[in-house]
């Protein structure tokens, strides 16, 4: 359990860390944060496939295949229902980067934005939960630490707008650290629920396979892709998924 603990504090304080660096490089290029968040991208890819959905397969017994199917859909939906609800990253990051909004609409705009990466950290945190919920302690710190390398581009990122709005520095720091805070809650939500009910697991595991693979295609993926820097971003997401392929295999 406080193996658990320590993970689901790093996997949030990934964000924290990410906004440090906010502050200290408040006009990063999109070039090197696409990059950044392409690593990640692929290394949460490895993650979601290897340590999520294959052993869903190994795992659901005679319709074994079926099961992580519906999984990995109910996953998806699960977060399509909640973009219908918050505004889609990719779209709002894009905006509020280039612009520095003095307003009170503006301000609403960049909240709406972190409440954003707020709600989509706590299905993240339930996939880092799940992963250790299933015994496998080594793909579990795999699939955590694909997350965790994700959080800190998008803690960078919420910082520049929110300062660029007027927003004091305090409170900045203090509204990256809940969305932080939201996936500590989130690795512990995933834990509890499959150590109460084992015979979840298969299912657990691919729908947390299946939220993993739609904030890759929907938000990090595009964007990544949304600045001209779409043959470096490929080539980092190709060598994130390799890299955890490598580490998954030989260590």
């Amino acid at each position: 359990m406080e193996l658990v603990l320590l993970t689901a504090l790093g996997v949030g304080g990934a964000t924290v860390i990410g906004s440090l660096f906010g502050f200290a490089f408040q006009k990063i290029s999109h070039k090197f944060s696409d990059i950044v968040l392409s690593f990640a991208a692929g290394v949460m890819l490895s993650a979601a496939v290897i340590g999520l959905i294959l052993p869903s397969i190994e795992s659901g017994g005679e319709h074994a295949v079926l099961v992580t199917a519906v999984g990995v859909l109910a996953g998806a939906f699960c977060l399509n229902i909640i973009d219908r609800l918050v505004p889609h990253l990719h779209r709002l990051v894009g905006t509020d980067r280039e612009q520095h909004p003095q307003n009170a609409a503006r301000i609403n705009k960049i909240m709406l934005f972190v409440l954003a990466i707020a709600i989509h950290n706590l299905p993240e945190g339930i996939a880092a939960g799940v992963g250790f919920g299933s015994g496998d302690t080594a793909q579990a710190f795999t699939i955590a630490g694909g997350i965790a390398l994700q959080n800190i581009p998008e803690g960078m990122v919420i910082i520049a707008p929110m300062l660029a709005a007027g927003i004091s520095k305090k409170r900045t720091f203090l509204a990256a650290a809940l969305t932080g805070l939201i996936e500590v809650i989130g690795t512990l939500l995933g834990y509890f629920a499959i150590s109460l009910s084992s015979a979840a697991l298969p299912f657990a595991l691919a729908f947390a396979g299946g939220t993993m693979l739609y904030v890759i295609s929907d938000e990090m993926i595009p964007e990544t892709h949304a600045h001209g820097s779409e043959r470096g971003a490929t080539y980092a997401l190709l060598i994130g998924f390799c890299i955890m392929l490598l580490v998954d295999f030989y260590i």
